[in-house]
């Protein structure tokens, strides 16, 4: 790791799909704008009184992810056999994954994930646009690398 070294070129991003992908697949060929990115997620839930107290508490919430994936990338037939497996079966299946990011040198593990969304088709421009894919985690667990 390099001083001022924010580079996302370097990232891994793998996942695991058990029943489907049982050993860890590399994505590969991300869309050069967005690779890859999370909501901001609420940490409180709050409510004000009628007296004018705001009262919060913790609560778990799950952490929504977007994966943009160049429309040449074979890594999106990963996503689109996840899809399909889903509609045969009429079930979800479950994912786990980890990011590496050798350049500030962390690395996030993501738990008990599903595939919430899905763009089935690369939009058509110029040229053929990402295809986009929203996953939902249960848990994201960040540690150096």
């Amino acid at each position: 790791m390099s001083d001022y070294d924010i580079t996302a070129a370097n990232s891994v991003f793998t996942i695991t799909v058990p029943g489907l992908y049982n050993a860890p697949i590399t994505l590969e060929n991300y869309a050069a704008d967005r690779a890859f990115e999370t909501e901001a997620v609420e940490q409180a839930e709050t409510a004000m009184s009628i007296d004018g107290y705001l009262n919060a508490g913790w609560v778990p919430n799950p952490i929504a992810q977007t994966i943009s994936l160049a429309a040449a990338s074979s890594s999106s037939r990963i996503f689109e056999a996840i899809v399909a497996a889903q509609a045969t079966a009429r079930s979800l299946y479950r994912l786990s994954a980890e990011i590496q990011l050798p350049s500030i040198g962390k690395k996030y593990t993501m738990v008990r994930g599903l595939v919430r969304s899905a763009v089935v088709i690369p939009s058509a421009a110029r040229v053929l646009e990402a295809q986009t894919f929203e996953l939902l985690w249960e848990r994201v667990i960040p540690a150096a690398l």
